[in-house]
């Protein structure tokens, strides 16, 4: 606490993180800004009685972290509004009650997106064989029911490019909904159970298609635990270093592609040159968006925002599409990938919108025809 009373106390009012925060350009509330953020944080945690739009303006933040890639003082602004929702859920005051009716169905089903176990599965082209393998590709809740294609993308580029992992017939959630409503101490359980499962299956490496769960066991694991004793890689930086000393590998193809940073990737993980240069392998022609690499736009899904305020998290992705230079967008994020199929349907937006492990599996398979 100590910690983020200093993160808030270094706002020097500048307000240069209003520009950059798709919540407050959105609304035009001030109260929806990452500086009025720190100060509804700081009022919690002395004690003080908060407003039901106070706790909205801290739920409906995406934890994007564009406002931490331009605040001059490096405040880590994601890390606060973490803290604020916690000691909302200490006060009885959160999670919301769509995110407890969320949290609920992923204690009960074993994901967050609401999917029948039974059915988690569907996406495989082949029948399950159980095998023991150091290396997990954990799918994620997302493209095990919703982006199916990312599922079976990524599991066919890694058998194909020959690298050695096991799936798991029940796989269950990483649990990041349950850390990122507030509940640390419930997802301090869920957490501890999963690292005695892998552990059990002498799991050591971990390859992940989706943002959430990079998130999750790379950060929020080792900050709830203490620890986390598995190396955890997404895969678009597993399938760029296995095709980068052989790119002829793909077959390039006559198409032009725009590629879509994620925001955790391009602003955290600083991966942005690494999925340009892979779809230039695969791709006569790829294309930025105007703003890109750690000044990407946010597609409105992350933070739980999509599942609680969906509206505002619809306009988030409108925008992003409408600003899109092409037709083909390439994403290396389910939760974008989602995101903006979704939006492109609702609002009749002219757009297509493809995980990365499909171009490039298509790239790969073009080869070899």
């Amino acid at each position: 606490m100590e910690t983020i009373l200093k993160q808030i106390a270094a706002c020097a009012g500048c307000e240069a993180c209003l520009k950059s925060c798709p919540t407050y350009s959105i609304t035009g509330e001030r109260l929806f800004t990452p500086k009025q953020r720190l100060q509804t944080v700081e009022q919690i945690l002395e004690g003080q009685s908060v407003s039901d739009p106070m706790i909205e303006s801290l739920y409906n933040c995406t934890k994007c972290m564009a406002c931490e890639s331009v605040c001059p003082a490096e405040i880590k602004v994601s890390s606060v509004v973490n803290m604020g929702r916690q000691k909302l859920v200490e006060r009885g005051l959160a999670p919301l009650p769509r995110g407890k009716q969320i949290i609920e169905g992923l204690l009960k089903t074993g994901n967050a997106v609401g999917g029948r176990p039974e059915k988690r599965l569907s996406w495989l082209p082949e029948p399950f064989a159980p095998s023991t393998s150091e290396t997990l590709l954990f799918l994620g809740c997302l493209p095990s029911y919703l982006v199916k294609d990312a599922a079976s993308a990524s599991y066919l580029l890694l058998k194909r490019m020959g690298i050695d992992f096991m799936i798991l017939e029940e796989e269950g959630c990483c649990g990041t909904y349950i850390y990122e409503a507030g509940q640390v101490d419930l997802a301090r359980e869920y957490f501890k159970k999963n690292v005695e499962r892998f552990k059990s299956l002498g799991i050591q490496n971990m390859i992940v298609p989706c943002n959430g769960c990079l998130k999750c066991f790379k950060y929020f694991y080792p900050e709830v635990l203490g620890d986390f004793p598995i190396k955890v890689s997404h895969l678009l930086e597993v399938v760029y270093t296995a095709l980068k000393e052989n790119p002829s590998l793909l077959n390039q193809e006559d198409r032009p592609l725009v590629y879509q940073d994620a925001c955790r990737l391009a602003r955290v993980e600083g991966l942005t040159e690494e999925p340009r240069e892979l779809l230039s392998w695969c791709a006569t022609e790829v294309k930025d968006m105007q703003q890109n690499r750690e000044q990407t736009p946010c597609c409105g899904a992350g933070g739980g925002v999509r599942s609680l305020y969906g509206d505002l998290s619809g306009e988030m992705s409108a925008r992003l599409l409408d600003a899109a230079p092409g037709q083909t967008l390439v994403s290396p994020c389910p939760f974008c990938t989602f995101q903006l199929r979704r939006t492109a349907i609702d609002k009749k937006i002219d757009k297509e919108i493809k995980y990365i492990s499909s171009i490039v599996l298509d790239a790969l398979n073009g080869n070899r025809k």
